[in-house]
Formats: C-alpha cells, structure tokens, sequence
C-alpha cells in the first residue's frame, strides 16, 4: 500500500525554500540541517534541498489536494497575495471538475492546490 509521496524540490538556498514551504504556504520545518529539510502541514510533505545544479535544471509544479480549498486561498491571499500565480490567482473550477488556484514563488516553483468534487 501506497500511502504519500514526498518530493524533494531543489533551491539554490534553503532561505528560498523555507519561504515558499513555511512563511508562504504555512508549513513546520520538522527537520533541519545545512542542506535539507523536512517540512510538513496536515499530511503533505516536501524537502526542500540545497542543490543549485537541480535548481538550474528543473522548476516544478507540485499539487495539494485538499477538502478547504477556500480557506487555503484565503489563507494564502491573505498572508502572501503575492505569490498568488497570475494564471490562476482565484479559485477556479477546471474543466475536468477540480477546483484549483496555483502560487509560484520567486524561484518558479508552481504549487497547486486542487479539490475535487464530493
């Protein structure tokens, strides 16, 4: 059984991660060392790693499911409205069905969060 997968996203420092992961997105640094840490919110998971040859190649997207998408959104508008991605600042409902709104940070990095109908 299958139970979370955890994706490691690659910063050029670790200040540029800790302030998507924890000041933006309201995450706890559950580990930390010089060049990787562990950070978690309710069930997700991320490591954010020091590694400015991976940062160079890759910028990811990355989606959080969740069941208080507005609440999110709110959270996030209201803490960070910068971050907020200019594609999809807003809750939206998708063609396929999902609500979703996205941040992307200063790095690139698109996180978004997605809930899907009951």
């Amino acid at each position: 059984m299958m139970i979370r997968l955890v994706p490691k996203v690659f910063f050029n420092h670790m200040e540029e991660g800790l302030d998507l992961f924890v000041n933006g997105l309201g995450f706890t640094v559950l580990y930390q060392d010089s060049g990787l840490a562990v950070v978690g919110r309710d069930g997700a998971k991320a490591y954010v790693v020091v590694y400015p040859e991976g940062a160079a190649l890759e910028r990811p997207e990355i989606a959080i499911e969740t069941d208080t998408i507005e609440e999110m959104h709110a959270e996030i508008a209201a803490k960070r409205p910068e971050m907020l991605h200019p594609n999809l600042p807003r809750v939206t409902q998708r063609p396929w069905g999902a609500l979703e709104f996205s941040v992307l940070d200063k790095t690139g990095v698109c996180i978004v969060f997605r809930q899907w109908p009951a």
